[in-house]
């Protein structure tokens, strides 16, 4: 499954009118005529966005921009529309205002409207908007309407005592309801004519302007995971699908696990010898990859899923997979296997560097011990990496302390940002597994514009987290041409260079 979140075309309105038929069937199947939606592609492109799932559009926001003061709390659709004609968007506007959003039945499930929501946001603050605002349905007020007053189901549904399919989700994605409006949209039943009118504030809007606000800032979620027993799988997902929620709950870009945190599964396995058990465990990685992949599109983040076994052809590997949230699965193999690894669960190293084009920039991810070895990310340097992710498992503090103070090189010696995290705990009944040590922590290049230290985080070590960290992929460019020092472009490649074989 592909996802992808876009402007709309015209080329789209056969999908885009079979989604509309779906989503209207409530309101007796009216849905928009194609020159309408010419028009706004042309007054206004930027406006109209839609989400296409396997290339066929499947969800569809529509907006245009007003002078709100000309309008005021007590208009109609059919006033701020122009009756339709749209003739009232207003390119020096200061609102946003919300035409038409919807997300095919089919497809619900997987969190569209939420993508749709924060992309009008950034399109606000990008635009330098005050605010904006919709007239919302509340489709489960007929169902009420006899015993409460349109305020007094807000309220409850405010209250969390009555579920609203579209109240309930704008109240999640930030908006307050604004004034109930009367005779707003006639003809929808299921609202009983009345709606609400929502609002959502820029707070970048006045005396910070949008374009400050870097749209190549990214945000990072590290989960520093404490290893546990589990008695079942369900609670290991109930417990991984916790921390996708929270970090995407933060609106994170990325949410990264530890190397090898799933080895508290190996515990029915403890009777088998240490290699037979990991092989075993190889045998849910499938499962595993699956669910975070459900996680990534439902949750909208990209997930670097930690680390785990992975048996191919009789061979045992440690992997990490990125899903990213458009779909796409791409994996990482690790390529420098421990002492350790070799001698209890006999795997071996992958074979492939490269770095992930991302809709964050370009990334790579190297597995706790590679991180050791500066040839893997001065090749992704070279390839264009921007943020390199390290998941790591360390025992001692001795293991520890080789692994940060390596990625703190990388990131000065690469001009990149290295974020590392790794599991903290005991983990009991589990052989080869019993103790581990980590602080987690997002580390930067060493010049003026980036913290002293050269750590923009940390976490707190031995301690079950999560770290949430902002990065600025502006400020590596004006590193890499304006530093004190430009340690990428000083190099003597007339005198040596690092070349990958294969």
């Amino acid at each position: 499954m592909n996802i992808e979140l876009r402007k709309l075309t015209i080329e789209d309105y056969d999908d885009l009118k079979e989604s509309m038929t779906q989503a209207y069937d409530t309101m007796g199947g009216s849905i928009w005529q194609k020159s309408t939606i010419q028009k706004l592609i042309k007054i206004f492109p930027d406006g109209q966005l839609c989400i296409a799932v396997d290339d066929k559009v499947v969800a569809c926001s529509l907006a245009i921009i007003v002078d709100y003061d000309e309008y005021g709390d007590k208009h109609t659709y059919k006033l701020i529309t122009g009756d339709f004609s749209f003739t009232t968007h207003d390119p020096n506007g200061d609102t946003l205002y919300g035409i038409e959003i919807f997300v095919s039945p089919e497809f619900r499930g997987l969190r569209l409207g939420r993508r749709l929501y924060e992309a009008r946001k950034e399109l606000c603050e990008n635009e330098n908007l005050k605010s904006i605002i919709a007239g919302g349905r509340i489709p489960g007020y007929h169902k009420y309407s006899e015993t409460l007053s349109p305020r007094q189901y807000i309220d409850k549904v405010k209250a969390k005592e009555i579920y609203d399919p579209t109240l309930t989700f704008q109240i999640s994605n930030d908006f307050h309801v604004r004034k109930v409006l009367k005779n707003y949209l006639p003809g929808d039943h299921e609202s009983k004519e009345y709606a609400t009118l929502i609002e959502w504030n820029n707070i970048y809007y006045q005396g910070i302007d949008a374009s400050a606000r870097s749209a190549m800032t990214i945000r990072l979620g590290l989960v520093q995971w404490e290893m546990r027993l589990f008695p079942s799988i369900e609670t290991f997902y109930e417990q991984v699908e916790f921390f996708v929620d929270a970090l995407s709950g933060y609106k994170s870009d990325f949410v990264m696990f530890p190397e090898l945190f799933n080895t508290p599964l190996l515990q029915p396995y403890n009777h088998l010898p240490e290699i037979e058990a990991m092989r075993k465990l190889a045998e849910i990685t499938p499962e595993i990859v699956h669910k975070m992949h459900e996680y990534a599109l439902s949750y909208n983040a990209n997930i670097i899923t930690g680390s785990m076994p992975l048996l191919e052809d009789g061979k045992l590997y440690n992997v990490t997979y990125l899903c990213h949230r458009t779909g796409k699965i791409d994996e990482y193999r690790k390529i420098h296997i421990t002492p350790n690894e070799q001698k209890y669960y006999g795997m071996i190293g992958g074979d492939k560097v490269q770095v992930f084009d991302t809709d964050c920039g370009k990334i790579g991810i190297l597995i706790c011990y590679d991180v050791e070895f500066p040839e893997l990310s001065r090749i992704y340097a070279e390839q264009g990496m921007q943020i390199l992710f390290v998941p790591f498992l360390t025992d001692t503090q001795n293991g520890y302390t080789r692994v940060r103070h390596c990625a703190q090189a990388r990131a000065i010696e690469n001009e990149c940002y290295v974020a590392i995290a790794g599991c903290v705990g005991n983990l009991p009944k589990v052989n080869n597994m019993d103790i581990q040590f980590a602080q987690s922590a997002v580390f930067t290049p060493s010049d003026f514009a980036f913290p002293t230290n050269a750590v923009k985080a940390e976490a707190t070590p031995n301690t079950e987290m999560v770290l949430v960290v902002d990065v600025d992929l502006h400020l590596l460019d004006e590193l890499h041409h304006y530093g004190t020092v430009k340690v990428l472009k000083d190099r003597r490649t007339d005198l040596y260079e690092v070349k990958l074989l294969k």
